[in-house]
Formats: structure tokens, C-alpha cells, sequence
């Protein structure tokens, strides 16, 4: 989105430039990166970064310089990995192919890939991966390992769903099999970062116990599968189990339909339950990360993510379009994440107690959400101290200031927040989140 667009946003929003505000007074880049001293290659691995995920890059670009390239190469690695498995315009033999041998071309000077279909929106990605080939070739070779295996069993997890897809089994049928598919996609990129973090003692031996790396990938696979379920529905896909929805509707279709609404309600709030049951495992593996900028790389996701999931709760809206997070809101998530195990916990604490606030008596899994959500309280409580976690509470029953003001303080307040929104356009331009 452009600087003016951006400009517009926050002018018809003012309550919530203030979060752009804060990230830019509290936050402060650990590391400095200098440009000058950046390869060409280089170079074009963060033009795609930033390209290629609006949330993800500014976190890696501020990580710890021993991590900033290795993450940045991973990262546009497995991204040209998930292109190909996205792309449905390539046939089954070429793209089983292409995934299986995909780890063999990082060693493939010069290579790159033009067969995806001209709207795939990474497919220039692929068209300059011999940039991306160069840095990692560049890596030290315990790094290059990590990253290679990675890639080689997220690239045959991929090969073998889509085999299963074209033999007409590409619907998920168990919450074990929606497991293994979110780990082969998402769950194993979480044990390949771990390693990288332990090789470079930013990271607590203890965080190689699978099941800690493992929650943090399926959460955000899970909060990305909840989120898209009517893109990829029209897209052909179908990734919430039958094991669930079978549980309120009679076909899948029927999640969509008008008339099945609370039964649909029904469906997705089992399939926030069940993403949610990872959060107490992230919230431990958050704990052992001794480096700031790698604590932030992990933590940000998993509470956006969290306040996806709440976002998507018991909401309509999901079986129509994509809902995501407003700017305003992702900033806050940013500014909050960034104070380390005691402001994710707070975070945490108030998404799970949104849900509560939105529980429907009348579903069948009230009284698990309700467990599950108080259990995810609990164990963060015992991560900081009782009192920051229950000032969080107060203000999350507050109202916000703009629902107690009076008509014609919100006409001024507007207009004087919309003209000083101009004034930060500079803040906007420099912070590059959007």
C-alpha cells in the first residue's frame, strides 16, 4: 500500500495511530544493518523479503547479524518451496518433482524456476532464485545443513500430500492427518529455526524438545487454515478435518451456506479450540530464547496469530472473506511482543479472555473452550508476576476512549488526529510495515 493510501488509513482511523506512534518511539532496532556492505545478491534476498511478507521481514531484518542472512536464505527458501505447492496450474509429475528435488538445486549455481502460472504472486521469487541460491552457498556449512534438511523433508511432506490430493484424498480426514500436514508445512520449520538458534546460543538447549517447536508451527499453520477457509474452499481445498466439521454440518459446503450459520459458528469455534491447545507449549518455548531479536522474531507471530484466532472466533465474516488484523491493532501486537516473556504473556491473557467474552453457551464446546482457555490464564501466570497479569485483566474490561466521548469531541478529536496523521507520514515511509 502506498505512503498517501497509508496517510488516508490512519487520517479515518485516529485511534489507532497511536500505535504507529509508539512502535516508533519505543522501539528501537537492536542491530543496524549497512546496506553498503551488502552483496548484490544480497540485496535482492531483502528486495523479495520484503516483497514477500509484509510480517515476517521486518522482524528478520532486525534479528541478531549472525542470524539476519541464514533466516532471511531460510525463509525465501522454503517461500519458493510453498509457491510451487500453491501453484494448482502445475501438473502433479512436475510439481512432485519439483518439491522432492527442490533441497538438490540450492547447490545448482545459477538456477531458478518460470513455470508458475503469471498470477502466482511469488512467482518472481522463483525467477530470481539464483540470487537466493548465491547467499545460501554462502552460509556456513552447519547452517546449510540445517537449512538443506529442512527443506528436503518439508519438500517431500509436500510431495506425498499432493499425491494424495489427486487421488482424491487431498481432503483432510483426521485432526492426526490435519497434524501431520501442518507439521510437514509449517511445524518443521519451527525445528529448523530452533536449530539455527541453538548453533548460535540464542536459544536454550532445552527448546530442541520437539513438542515446544512443533506447537509454535502448528499454531500459525492452524491460525492461517481457520483464516483462509473460504479462499481455499474456492480454490478447491479443504484442510479443516472431517474428524470436526462432520461434528455440525453434513458436507463441507454446508459451512457457507446461510442457512447452517450456527452450525458453522459451531464448527470454527471447535477449530479455534483446537489451535489454541498448542499456546501454553509456545509460551514455554518463548521462555527459553535468551536474545532480544530472536525473541522477537518468534513471539510476534504467535500473538498475532492468537489475536487472529480471536478475530476468527464465532465470526461470520470468515465464511465470506480473509479477515486479518488491523494496522493499528498488528502494531500494538509488535510493541507488546517486543517487551519480552511478561508482555507476550499479558497479550496472550487478553486474546484468550476475548474469546471467553464471545463463547456461546449454547455451543456443544462451551465448557472446553472455557477450560482451555482459563488453562492457557493459568500457565501464563506463572511466567510473570500475578499483578501484571491481572492489570491486564482491568484493562481489558475498560471501554475505549473514544466510546465515552462525547459527539462533538469525537468530530474534533478526528480532525485534529486526521491532520496530524500527515504529519507522520515520514514515520509511515521509514517504518516499512505496510
Amino acid at each position: 500500500m502506498g505512503i498517501a493510501l497509508d496517510a488516508l488509513y490512519f487520517a479515518l482511523h485516529p485511534n489507532q495511530l497511536g500505535a504507529l506512534i509508539q512502535w516508533k518511539l519505543r522501539h528501537a532496532s537492536l542491530y543496524n544493518r549497512n546496506k553498503t556492505q551488502q552483496s548484490a545478491t544480497a540485496k535482492v534476498c531483502f528486495e523479495y523479503l520484503d516483497k514477500t511478507s509484509r510480517s515476517f521481514s521486518p522482524v528478520i531484518k532486525e534479528l541478531h547479524p549472525e542470524l539476519l542472512l541464514p533466516v532471511c536464505v531460510f525463509y525465501l527458501i522454503l517461500r519458493g518451496l510453498d509457491t510451487i505447492e500453491d501453484d494448482t496450474s502445475i501438473s502433479l509429475d512436475v510439481k512432485q518433482s519439483l518439491l522432492r528435488s527442490f533441497k538438490d538445486h540450492l547447490d545448482q549455481d545459477g538456477w531458478n524456476f518460470t513455470g508458475n502460472r503469471p498470477e502466482e504472486k511469488d512467482r518472481e521469487l522463483l525467477v530470481q532464485f539464483h540470487n537466493v541460491i548465491a547467499e545460501f552457498r554462502k552460509l556456513e556449512p552447519t547452517y546449510q545443513a540445517i537449512i538443506k534438511d529442512i527443506t528436503h523433508r518439508m519438500g517431500t511432506g509436500m510431495a506425498d500430500f499432493a499425491g494424495k490430493a489427486a487421488l482424491g484424498y487431498g481432503k483432510v480426514t483426521s485432526v492426526e492427518e490435519y497434524d501431520l500436514y501442518c507439521w510437514h508445512v509449517a511445524g518443521i520449520v519451527g525445528e529448523g529455526l530452533t536449530h539455527l538458534f541453538v548453533k548460535a546460543e540464542m536459544g536454550d538447549n532445552t527448546l530442541i524438545n520437539q513438542p515446544l517447536y512443533r506447537s509454535m508451527g502448528l499454531l500459525l499453520q492452524k491460525n492461517n487454515i481457520i483464516r483462509d477457509v473460504r479462499g481455499d474452499f474456492d480454490d478447491g481445498r479443504q484442510f479443516w478435518p472431517r474428524e470436526i466439521w462432520s461434528n455440525h454440518i453434513d458436507k463441507f459446503e454446508d459451512l457457507f451456506e446461510p442457512k447452517c450459520l450456527n452450525n458453522a459458528l459451531n464448527c470454527s469455534s471447535e477449530m479455534v479450540l483446537n489451535a489454541i491447545g498448542h499456546a501454553r507449549d509456545c509460551l514455554s518455548y518463548l521462555a527459553g530464547l535468551n536474545e532480544q531479536s530472536v525473541f522477537n522474531f518468534c513471539a510476534i507471530p504467535q500473538t498475532m496469530a492468537l489475536a487472529t484466532l480471536q478475530l476468527c472466533f464465532r465470526n461470520p465474516a470468515i465464511f465470506q472473506h480473509n479477515v486479518k488484523l488491523t494496522k493499528g491493532n498488528a502494531l500494538q501486537l509488535m510493541v507488546d511482543s517486543s517487551q519480552g516473556i511478561e508482555g507476550v504473556a499479558k497479550v496472550f491473557c487478553h486474546y484468550v479472555r476475548r474469546i471467553q467474552q464471545k463463547n456461546n453457551p449454547e455451543d456443544p464446546n462451551y465448557l472446553r473452550i472455557k477450560v482451555a482457555c482459563e488453562e492457557i490464564e493459568e500457565f501464563a501466570k506463572t511466567l510473570v508476576p500475578t499483578k501484571s497479569i491481572d492489570l491486564a485483566k482491568e484493562k481489558t474490561g475498560a471501554k475505549g476512549h473514544w466510546a465515552g466521548s462525547h459527539p462533538e469531541q469525537v468530530v474534533v478529536s478526528w480532525a485534529v488526529a486526521s491532520i496530524f496523521a500527515l504529519g507522520v507520514l515520514w514515520l509511515i515511509a521509514r517504518t516499512n510495515l505496510f
